[in-house]
């Protein structure tokens, strides 16, 4: 891989102007916009209604009325302001320290601003009530999906494996692509229209949903069925060969900095754990799985000094100052960390051979897996948490019961059975249709839509719905079935927690 690749600015709707010869009129134009492609890329990102609703969206706990927990929105200005820091860093390191001789010195300002948007995107396309709305998406396929019929035919068996898996596999990141690229409306049929090498970045998993989590493979996917020929395009364009972004460790690093420590901020400031519990906590791993790392007891004992300063200072509330002036300090060293990680793997990372985090080998390895250990016992065990489960497997399953029911046969016809079949290459299906048709059988009645099923599908947003039927033209009724599957998870992901909560409530007649 080499960054001038890496690096592209290039839009999908740029290279179309480009053909109509509309570049030679902008270049005879006299310059008064100075920002570069990545920077405009900002402006179109936090001037979106998508990015706006970041704010009604759950980050772990459930939304109140508390100015202090973190939302989704700015859980994601605190990855983009952390990723903006480690991209900083690291650039300069690769042109003073590794002089990488293909690195120009204009790359930094890029890195900067593209891991600056990528952290702004990375959890855009994630379902209301955040990583639980995902895994009830999943949940919901796993257990629907082969018991519903299409013309008689279960969807598992319609659909494609790929297909099948995107939704068994469903994932907020693959969502994120979609939504940046095709469902947001800005630039025609481009979505937002962003650069390639910002594109790049936010793929975290670079593979489909039928090889995640195979022997050697990533256990997530990156993209959708729907979105390969966006995926391949951009795997070509910068040159990836398969393999991750360079800049896509440096948002995943930044990711984890952000919600490992503020998981355990927000955790201690609701109740679920003490400062006391959190000290016991990081000095149990400081004998097993951090022993005799110094850096790790240098960590822990900071959390003891502020808490002993808080007392001597005659502080109100100790213990929360404590901690939280000690996660500040600690994002500083995971940051530290992170910037050596990625160095000292540059090579393998280039190369594509790099298959482990930035942390990994670091003196803070045992510090950032003690957070994630601690907030998974102490927070997402919490009964708020497992009401907020609750809540979403509920109001997620529902709206997906009434609206995938609604859009089976939306958009079939007359012949759409026989195409199906003939498409499946059923025999015996094939066969039974025909001895229905030589019987003369006028009484069959086709499925079709019920008056409700088509007030739900009115409900869907215009935009989605124009998605559909560009996407599904001259498709196979295979394909449209599935862009339909589509049509109803683009819609449920694109919902605020209130939003979803009321139309659940709405629908349901609850008052």
């Amino acid at each position: 891989m080499d960054w001038q690749k890496l690096l592209s600015s290039d839009r999908a709707y740029m290279k179309k102007r480009q053909a109509q010869g509309d570049e030679n009129d902008r270049a005879a134009r006299p310059v008064t916009d100075l920002r570069n492609e990545f920077e405009k890329d900002y402006h179109r990102i936090i001037g979106s209604a998508s990015f706006r609703r970041l704010q009604d969206k759950t980050q772990v706990f459930p939304l109140d009325r508390s100015d202090f927990v973190r939302t989704r929105l700015t859980h994601t200005l605190e990855v983009s302001s952390f990723a903006n820091s480690l991209g900083q860093s690291i650039a300069r390191s690769i042109s003073e320290n590794i002089k990488d001789p293909d690195f120009k010195d204009e790359y930094k300002s890029y890195i900067n601003n593209i891991l600056l948007c990528a952290g702004l995107l990375h959890d855009i396309g994630n379902p209301p009530f955040g990583h639980f709305g995902e895994t009830s998406v999943r949940n919901w396929f796993e257990k629907n999906l082969s018991e519903l019929r299409f013309y008689g035919v279960p969807l598992s068996n319609v659909l494609t494996e790929q297909m099948r898996e995107d939704f068994y596999h469903f994932e907020g990141n693959a969502q994120a692509l979609r939504l940046v690229t095709k469902l947001h409306f800005l630039i025609g049929d481009k979505g937002m229209n962003l650069t390639k090498a910002l594109l790049g970045t936010i793929i975290k998993y670079p593979i489909a949903s039928n090889e995640a989590g195979h022997p050697g493979k990533y256990k997530k996917m990156g993209y959708f069925y729907a979105d390969r020929d966006i995926f391949e395009d951009i795997e070509e364009s910068l040159g990836l060969g398969g393999c991750r972004h360079p800049l896509t460790f440096i948002l995943e690093a930044a990711d984890d900095i952000a919600y490992r420590t503020a998981d355990i901020e927000d955790a201690v400031k609701k109740g679920c754990i003490s400062y006391r519990e959190l000290l016991s906590e990081l000095r149990a791993v400081e004998k097993e799985r951090a022993a005799g790392n110094e850096r790790y007891s240098q960590q822990v004992d900071k959390l003891e000094e502020l808490y002993g300063r808080a007392l001597r200072d005659g502080i109100s509330g100790p213990e929360l100052y404590a901690v939280q002036n000690w996660i500040v300090n600690t994002q500083g060293k995971f940051i530290s960390a992170a910037i050596y990680g990625f160095t000292a793997h540059y090579n393998e990372i280039m190369e594509g051979s790099y298959r482990e985090d930035l942390f990994f080998g670091t003196d803070m390895e045992p510090l950032v897996w003690a957070l994630g250990d601690i907030a998974y016992r102490y927070v997402f065990t919490s009964k708020p948490i497992y009401k907020l489960e609750i809540a979403a497997e509920v109001i997620i399953s529902n709206l997906l019961d009434k609206f995938i029911n609604a859009v089976l046969y939306f958009d079939t016809d007359e012949h759409s059975k026989e195409r199906l079949l003939e498409e499946l290459k059923d025999e015996a299906l094939l066969e039974g249709l025909k001895e229905r048709k030589d019987s003369g059988d006028k009484n069959e009645k086709r499925p079709g839509m019920s008056a409700v099923d088509e007030k739900l599908i009115s409900l869907i947003s215009e935009n989605y719905m124009n998605v559909y039927k560009r996407c599904s033209e001259g498709k196979s009724e295979s394909e449209k079935l599935y862009l339909r599957l589509m049509l109803v998870t683009d819609y449920i992901c694109g919902m605020t927690d209130s939003f979803a909560k009321t139309l659940y409530q709405e629908l349901n007649a609850v008052i």
